[in-house]
C-alpha cells in the first residue's frame, strides 16, 4: 500500500502538507486552515482502514482531502470505496480538486453537507475516521456505533489534544459494551473503537 503511492497522490499529499504547515504559523484563522492528520496519523488510518471488515466506508470531516487519500490506498487496495462528508464548502472544492487530481474519484465519494442528516441511513458501517468539529464527535458516535458490523472500526482524531472537549465521548464510549476501545498516542491522539 505505502510502496507503490501512485506520484500523483504523492505530489497532491506533499502540496496539502506545505498548505497545513504555512497556516499554523501565519495566522490563518482556524475555521479556513486545513488542520489535517500528520502523515504518521496518515498511515495509522490506512492500516486500519485495510484491516476493516467488508462494509461501508465512511469519513466525516474531508476538509481538502489529505486524510482521505490515505483512505483511498486502503480502499483502492481492497476494491473498496469510501465516503466522505465536507460541510464547508471552500473546504469541498478542494476536495473535489484533490480527488480530481489524484484520480480517485471513482473511489472517493464526496458529500458536501452535514454528515449527521446522512449518517442514520447508512448501515453496515465497517470503518468510520471522524475529523471533524470536536462538538459533533458525540452525536456522530451515538449515530454511527448502532449502524456498524461487528469488527467495525471508529476512529477519530483530536483524542488528547482535545481531551477536554471530546472527553464525554470518549469516557461514553470506555463504559459502552458494543465496543473495545484504546486511545493511542500518535499524532494528536487517535480514539479506535472496535464493535464487538
Amino acid at each position: 500500500m505505502f510502496h507503490s503511492i501512485p506520484e500523483p497522490i504523492k505530489q497532491r499529499m506533499r502540496f496539502l502538507e506545505r498548505i497545513d504547515a504555512q497556516d499554523r504559523i501565519d495566522g490563518t484563522p482556524r475555521i479556513q486552515r486545513m488542520r489535517q492528520v500528520p502523515p504518521e496519523s496518515g498511515k495509522f488510518i490506512a492500516i486500519l482502514a485495510a484491516s476493516a471488515p467488508a462494509g461501508s466506508y465512511l469519513e466525516i470531516g474531508t476538509s481538502a482531502g489529505y486524510s482521505t487519500l490515505w483512505l483511498a490506498l486502503a480502499c483502492r487496495q481492497l476494491g473498496r470505496k469510501i465516503t466522505t462528508f465536507e460541510i464547508l464548502e471552500a473546504k469541498a472544492r478542494l476536495a473535489a480538486e484533490t480527488f480530481q487530481l489524484t484520480g480517485l474519484e471513482e473511489t472517493v465519494q464526496l458529500v458536501k453537507g452535514d454528515a449527521l442528516e446522512f449518517l442514520p441511513q447508512i448501515k453496515d458501517v465497517s470503518f468510520c475516521f471522524l475529523d471533524a468539529e470536536k462538538e459533533i464527535y458525540g452525536d456522530c458516535y451515538d449515530a454511527v456505533i448502532p449502524n456498524m458490523v461487528s469488527g467495525g472500526l471508529l476512529v477519530a482524531d483530536n483524542a488528547i489534544n482535545f481531551q477536554e472537549v471530546l472527553q464525554p465521548m470518549i469516557s461514553r464510549s470506555l463504559t459502552d459494551e458494543r465496543v473495545d476501545v484504546l486511545v493511542v498516542p500518535i499524532g494528536t491522539g487517535v480514539l479506535i473503537c472496535r464493535k464487538v
